[in-house]
């Protein structure tokens, strides 16, 4: 990850969590019930919006990130604890959780398919999986434009795939998706998905 990524992070996000962001995300993040893991919190946007969770798990690899996910940890309703570590090998017991949480995190993952592998593993049987994400357009123009960006993009912002088909991946990987919404011009999708194991 690069040095300024991180420090820029929460200035670079904060139009489009005041805009649009903040909303969603307290709308999903609602729901979340019982045990939590939340893959990649970043520096901690959804913890204000952790309502009906008893306890949630939070992993982050970034130190500076982490850093200030333990901060918002620390102002939040309900016991969060910020982990180092990767969602490509978690290092939790199968059936561990009931809820998992992730947002604008599978598209700078190296290898997504097994890390929601490794999701499904670690949540429950019938868990519930929750993820807002950015995705490719399904549009000749536009979603070619997201392809030939990608790779610019990627170097500015930390592996960002601007492209990457993350719904598809989710289907792939064995999650029953019940639930998509959409949100600004398609391009971001909340997805309720439950773990069909």
């Amino acid at each position: 990850m690069s040095k300024w990524f991180p420090k820029l992070y929460d200035t670079l996000m904060n139009p489009l969590e005041e805009r649009a962001f903040r909303a969603i995300r307290k709308n999903l993040i609602e729901k979340a019930r019982g045990h939590v893991l939340e893959i990649g919190s970043g520096t901690g946007f959804n913890f204000p919006f952790y309502q009906q969770a008893e306890q949630v798990v939070a992993i982050e690899p970034e130190p500076l990130m982490r850093q200030q996910s333990i901060q918002r940890a620390a102002e939040a309703h309900v016991p969060i604890e910020v982990l180092a570590a990767g969602a490509e090998k978690l290092p939790f017991r199968d059936d561990s959780f009931d809820t998992v949480v992730g947002t604008l995190v599978l598209c700078t993952i190296p290898d997504p398919l097994l890390t929601l592998k490794e999701i499904r593993r670690v949540c429950k049987p019938q868990g519930q999986v929750l993820f807002f994400e950015h995705v490719r357009l399904d549009h000749a123009v536009l979603g070619r434009l997201q392809d030939w960006l990608t790779p610019v993009w990627k170097r500015l912002c930390d592996n960002c795939h601007l492209n990457r088909q993350t719904l598809e991946l989710i289907r792939q990987s064995g999650l029953k998706v019940v639930s998509v919404e959409k949100h600004l011009k398609d391009i971001f999708l909340v997805i309720e998905a439950v773990n069909s194991k």
